[in-house]
């Protein structure tokens, strides 16, 4: 059965698309979908979440049925609409999960505003994407290239790449169809910022309890970079996905799922 989404207008105006479930009186995990992805991403994972859980996934600016300003698309633009979102659904704090790029924007937001911020699940986090060679080639070869509408088979190799071969072809048709929604200003604008931006000297500010996630058969995102975080981090623990890829959540829901639950009521622990 597919969830039934919402909206959500923040003090801004800008107005996203989300859903929520479990206990609105239970720890809330609030899901981050990665660069292009919608809050559909996590619709796995949300199938095996308990109902004890506040789980909230949206989709981020630019991305799925939310709006689609005309500029506003670096790492800092996402992580301004974090805190905003939290005040309009009545959240004081929140454990905070991205993935890959997004795991920039929920650090950005630990970094800013550590009051609402009970712990973060950084899945397949980068330790920096400033300068990437990969990236920077990516971006050079497609992104650059992009032209409205997007090309579908551009938007399922992107999807594979960053993904499993052993990916359900219905989860995969579904997570093409919301990709495709994002304009190519947006991807461009997107990943220009996520080569421009860089936290990593700020990393050991962050107090907020850490549980990171990785798979170790992950091309995009290498263990050094695992490593790095658990060496800067005040507080960070690392789950290795054996040989799962850059997104474990959609090869293993159900083990993400009770990983992330298990860490959200560790957080909720006074």
């Amino acid at each position: 059965m597919r969830s039934a989404a919402s909206t959500v207008t923040l003090e801004s105006g800008l107005t996203l698309s989300y859903v929520a479930q479990g206990d609105e009186q239970g720890p809330v995990a609030v899901f981050l979908p990665g660069p292009t992805d919608s809050w559909r991403s996590y619709e796995p994972v949300l199938a095996h979440l308990p109902r004890s859980l506040r789980a909230v996934a949206v989709s981020q600016r630019g991305h799925g049925d939310s709006d689609r300003p005309a500029t506003g698309y670096r790492v800092d633009d996402f992580a301004a609409d974090v805190t905003p979102l939290l005040d309009a659904l009545g959240i004081e704090r929140a454990v905070l999960a991205g993935h890959s790029g997004s795991c920039l924007t929920a650090r950005r937001v630990a970094l800013d505003h550590p009051q609402r911020i009970a712990g973060l699940v950084l899945e397949s986090s980068p330790a920096t994407l400033s300068g990437d060679p990969g990236l920077t080639r990516f971006v050079e070869s497609v992104v650059a290239e992009l032209e409205d509408p997007i090309d579908p088979a551009v938007a399922r190799a992107f999807v594979s790449d960053t993904s499993s071969a052993e990916l359900a072809p219905d989860v995969l048709d579904e997570l093409v169809d919301e990709l495709l929604k994002v304009p190519a200003r947006v991807w461009r604008e997107m990943f220009a910022g996520l080569l421009a931006y860089d936290d990593a000297s700020e990393l050991d500010r962050i107090a907020a309890p850490a549980l990171l996630i990785w798979g170790d058969g992950d091309q995009l995102i290498g263990r050094d970079a695992q490593t790095m975080l658990v060496d800067r981090l005040a507080d960070a623990e690392l789950l290795v996905y054996p040989g799962v890829g850059h997104t474990p959540r959609w090869e293993l829901p159900e083990r993400f799922a009770l990983d992330v639950t298990t860490f959200v009521d560790q957080t909720a622990q006074p």
